[in-house]
């Protein structure tokens, strides 16, 4: 989990926000992803890194995002964080170095629940660069990622701790089907052979 509250953990020049109210929310986040997708080699392997745990409702998005992809049964993307085995603070940088002696040159796009303003929340961000995990509740975690995506699931701010705890699963919910949404609209995309995907 990291905070937005007023500095930015994330290491970006472009970031995109969406709204889960939004009736056009996955259509601009596949759109969105896919563009930065096609700014990396299409051949690395695509690892989807969703961080978070399954004892925090604010902190269970990654998890929750994790599990949904790996029951597509899809090939694009390389799940690491579920529900059944989430990656969090006590087995990231494991989780890292096991993806690193794995596969060559991976391009990482990590998933975190983040906490920021109370008019941000609900809103999907996508950016280029790293985000620091656990930065918003004080833990000193290794940048990762070369995309990521972050949804606001509360307030930061004060008692990040207690605030995660006491999170609505409901908006980790729709905030996990927006961006599992986007991110089949994208493994369809990519899935197809490369003289119909219009590029």
């Amino acid at each position: 989990m990291i905070t937005l509250n007023g500095r930015s953990q994330l290491n970006n020049a472009e970031k995109t926000k969406i709204h889960i109210e939004d009736l056009m929310a996955t259509s601009k986040f596949a759109s969105d992803l896919s563009s930065r997708l096609k700014k990396h080699d299409i051949d690395n392997p695509r690892i989807l890194l969703c961080i978070g745990t399954d004892r925090s409702t604010g902190d269970c998005l990654g998890p929750l995002v994790g599990t949904k992809i790996d029951l597509l049964n899809q090939e694009y993307f390389e799940v690491y964080g579920t529900l059944d085995n989430p990656v969090h603070a006590s087995n990231l940088k494991d989780t890292l170095e096991k993806i690193y002696s794995k596969y060559k040159n991976p391009l990482i796009i990590a998933v975190d629940a983040c906490l920021g303003r109370i008019e941000n929340v609900g809103c999907i961000n996508l950016g280029d660069g790293s985000l620091s995990p656990g930065a918003g509740v004080n833990k000193s975690l290794p940048p990762v990622g070369q995309i990521h995506i972050t949804g606001i699931v509360n307030v930061g701010g004060f008692m990040e701790y207690i605030v995660l705890q006491n999170t609505r699963l409901n908006i980790v919910m729709r905030l996990a089907d927006v961006i599992v949404s986007g991110l089949s609209k994208v493994i369809a995309e990519f899935s197809r052979p490369q003289s119909a995907r219009g590029y």
